[in-house]
């Protein structure tokens, strides 16, 4: 899509993202702050999520507006980093208001790292209040950080034989207007990632251990290969995030649009071993023509997961894109 024009995701609204990240353990969490309130929706595609707080974004709850989103690794454990966003928004009086004082309302979802490089990285109450300190009104760093810190990509063989995912953004600018439609992605798939143009694989399952070439993940299932003792710890969590005025309805529908982005990098997509879930967030008042959105932030997301694996870092544990990119070619020279 060359005739949209590519944006920055900082520039889209009063929002703040920031990360924190665990490089002992390397698993982290990355917070976007709307402190003025955001309308979200979401899209669970995923068999094998796991949340906190998705509730608040239905149609029919009381509450209006979301006050964060936290994504983060550690499994099921990693829902703890939520309180800490929370209590972050507690100090500063921000939340939906009560008898009582303000409760802020933070969404929450969290992908399987556990098996990357310790079992104890486990993003806590501390790592979500210091996500929130690190928030900043810029581009935000992409890569092996905050969610993206221990995500891996095409584990069909298992994680020895895997490729290191990532976090990443990209944001577009609907043509003549002041629509911007940024997206997010911490990319943690069981089927590889593709690239959005080309169709080749950017980071999947490898033939072998110390193997340098793809296997094609979706090309072995159908010739029966399958994993039954690996199931549930693989997850693609999304953010898109507009300055077009939507409601709750109008923001879940977009969360669902959105969703066919993952569809065009990743391969399979959302199966069952995927707790695959994808927000939308609306935090400005331009008019748009929902399906107009839909298109855009389908192809942000994409683009968002394709940067994720492409700055991701292995740490010496796993090779990433750009080691294995490398290494391709000095193999052709």
């Amino acid at each position: 899509m060359d005739e949209i024009k590519a944006a920055l995701i900082s520039d889209v609204g009063p929002i703040t993202i920031g990360h924190a990240s665990d490089f002992t353990h390397y698993t982290g969490c990355t917070v976007i702050l709307c402190e003025q309130g955001a309308v979200a929706g979401v899209e669970v595609r995923g068999l094998a999520s796991s949340t906190r707080e998705l509730d608040a974004l239905s149609a029919h709850h009381l509450v209006d507006k979301i006050h964060a989103l936290l994504l983060a690794g550690g499994s099921a454990f990693g829902l703890e980093a939520a309180s800490g966003v929370m209590d972050y928004l507690e100090e500063k009086g921000i939340g939906f208001q009560t008898s009582t004082g303000p409760v802020p309302i933070v969404p929450c979802a969290i992908l399987y790292d556990l098996n990357f490089a310790s079992r104890q990285g486990r993003p806590n109450r501390a790592m979500g209040y210091e996500a929130c300190l690190n928030a900043a009104a810029a581009p935000p760093q992409e890569g092996s950080i905050g969610a993206g810190t221990g995500a891996t990509v095409g584990k069909l063989f298992g994680i020895k034989r895997a490729t290191k995912g990532g976090l990443g953004v990209a944001c577009y600018q609907i043509p003549d207007t002041s629509v911007l439609v940024g997206a997010m992605a911490a990319v943690n798939a069981f089927g590889d990632v593709l690239d959005r143009r080309t169709r080749e694989i950017l980071a999947g399952a490898r033939s072998a251990p110390d193997s340098h070439r793809y296997v094609d993940t979706a090309r072995e299932m159908m010739r029966g290969v399958t994993r039954t003792d690996f199931a549930n710890t693989h997850t693609t969590l999304g953010v898109i995030v507009t300055n077009a005025a939507l409601d709750k309805r109008g923001a879940t529908i977009l969360a669902r649009l959105a969703s066919n982005g993952l569809v065009r990098v990743s391969s399979p997509a959302s199966t069952t071993f995927d707790g695959d879930v994808v927000f939308a967030l609306s935090v400005g008042n331009l008019s748009a023509d929902i399906n107009v959105l839909g298109v855009v932030a389908a192809e942000a997301l994409s683009e968002a997961v394709n940067r994720g694996v492409r700055t991701a870092d292995g740490f010496g544990i796993l090779p990433s894109h750009l080691e294995i990119a490398g290494q391709q070619g000095a193999e052709k020279k």
